[in-house]
């Protein structure tokens, strides 16, 4: 009995995924539960488990493809049934590496992993590889960007570069042939990419370069390349450059009239197209800002009581709990507190109804090396200190290591983001939809403050509360930030409820 292995079932907001890494070969035998391969999507890395024992049969996705929801990736048979299944890919491979061995060598295509339905095209945004690079099985060749993903393409076979089709920037379609491998090649192709800087410098740069010299319109030829085997870089380009506006001025003053072509060496410009990936995001946030009424408040609090709590106690929690006592446990539990006290703030707006949720999930904002991401911290309003301090620490190593499930990655009634651990003294924080309300926190600092009629340095810090006018009036926001700044400034009343 074959069984299916399948893209698990994607949320609405992520039209595709690619295939990352497969853990396991055809012939491979697995068991019950075991990881055979992680499937990413632009929010998660996905985890694909066997549903059974036995061997797998079929892979029909390599790492690199663009694959949808439930859509069959692999096979796995019975153990006694898939050797035999296996033996035809392994004897067809026999057959392949026979004609390899006992003629020329193969050439293997690269091709642009299958678009979704919903993207009608791509572009070739960074190659990691030139012409005459020996690469190794699974290593990233191209970076491919869409308007929703970037897709990394590996090497299917280890070889040598032999042909790049597209260079940066150029617009591809799905299962576009884009380079050729020559599998199983190693150093001839350098040696060749030696001699190449005497005859001609497009054998000896990237596509990204060539285009470079293109757009200055520069000689490829008086290049000096200081990369392996005498490649051009970029450096070598800007390099070239700088050295020829100087001493080439006086010859294009006498062959050609424009004399402001001097001065302009100091001054350039640089155009570059937006990427795909960007022009999403902006899209995004200008549905944000289209589609609300939003509107900012502010506030300052008075750090020092808690800075002082955090002194006096941090250690004796770090013992007891095995987490540091950090500042975004009372920032969670402050807002929680107002937002039971102010219930339009922890509601939405779905068409023409106000849903108030009964629940406190909070969304945080986390820096990842992919960019910002909200993971949800659930219930919070049933979680200590402790627990709060752990559940963030948790999802920031998740979200560093591209591990968060998409369970972490939706939901949420209300976001955090701290910019202040960035250096942000004040910022107007954009809501994340569909919640109605996000609070920015800022960097603390010490400011002149008059106290009891006296002037005393304190370390104070902007709040910034935006939110969504159709459903949160004037009231509302200003009491649930003066509850925040109150709760924070006496995290006694957190402790007693008051």
């Amino acid at each position: 009995m074959t069984t299916e292995i399948k893209v698990p079932v994607l949320p609405e907001s992520v039209a595709d995924a690619s295939v990352a890494t497969w853990h396991v070969k055809v012939g491979d035998k697995v068991s019950r539960d075991q990881n055979l391969v992680d499937i990413e999507t632009d929010k998660v890395v996905l985890e694909v488990v066997s549903p059974e024992d036995g061997v797998i049969t079929e892979i029909l996705e390599d790492e690199g493809a663009t694959v949808l929801g439930e859509q069959v990736i692999a096979r796995v048979g019975a153990a006694d049934a898939a050797p035999a299944e296996a033996s035809s890919d392994t004897g067809s491979e026999k057959k392949e590496s026979a004609s390899n061995d006992s003629g020329e060598k193969q050439v293997v295509k690269i091709k642009v992993p299958v678009l979704p339905e919903s993207v009608a095209d791509a572009t070739i945004a960074t190659w990691h590889v030139s012409e005459g690079d020996s690469v190794e099985r699974d290593q990233n060749l191209v970076d491919i960007e869409t308007d929703k993903v970037v897709l990394e393409v590996v090497a299917p076979e280890s070889g040598v570069i032999s042909k790049i089709m597209n260079p940066e920037g150029d617009t591809v379609l799905g299962e576009q042939d884009i380079a050729e491998i020559t599998a199983g090649g190693s150093a001839a192709p350098a040696a060749k990419t030696e001699e190449a800087p005497a005859e001609s410098g497009d054998e000896v740069m990237s596509p990204s370069v060539r285009r470079l010299v293109k757009e200055k319109g520069l000689d490829a030829s008086k290049i000096k390349g200081t990369g392996k085997n005498g490649k051009i870089t970029k450096e070598d380009v800007e390099a070239f450059e700088k050295q020829g506006a100087s001493a080439p001025a006086p010859k294009q003053a006498a062959s050609s009239t424009p004399a402001p072509a001097a001065p302009v060496g100091e001054r350039t410009q640089k155009r570059v197209p937006m990427t795909r990936l960007r022009k999403t995001i902006a899209n995004r946030l200008l549905e944000a800002k289209n589609s609300t009424a939003m509107l900012t408040t502010f506030n300052e609090i008075n750090m020092k009581p808690i800075m002082d709590l955090r002194k006096q106690y941090k250690d004796v929690f770090e013992e007891r709990h095995g987490a540091r006592l950090g500042f975004m446990s009372f920032y969670v539990k402050a807002v929680v507190e107002a937002l039971k006290r102010f219930p339009a703030v922890n509601a939405s707006i779905d068409g023409d109804d106000i849903v108030y949720h009964n629940y406190f999930d909070v969304s945080i904002a986390v820096s990842t090396p992919r960019g910002l991401v909200t993971p949800v911290l659930r219930d919070c309003d049933k979680m200590n200190f402790a627990e709060i301090e752990n559940g963030i620490r948790e999802l920031a190593i998740k979200g560093r290591d591209g591990k968060l499930t998409v369970e972490e990655m939706q939901g949420g009634n209300f976001t955090i983001t701290n910019g202040g651990v960035f250096g942000s003294l004040l910022s107007t924080p954009i809501i994340n939809l569909p919640q109605t309300a996000i609070l920015g926190m800022h960097k603390i600092q010490d400011r002149p403050m008059a106290v009891d009629g006296k002037v005393e340095i304190l370390p104070m810090m902007y709040l910034a509360l935006s939110y969504d006018h159709r459903l949160i009036d004037g009231k509302e926001s200003v009491g649930f930030l003066v509850t925040v700044k109150e709760l924070l400034e006496d995290p006694a009343r957190l402790l007693l409820d008051i």
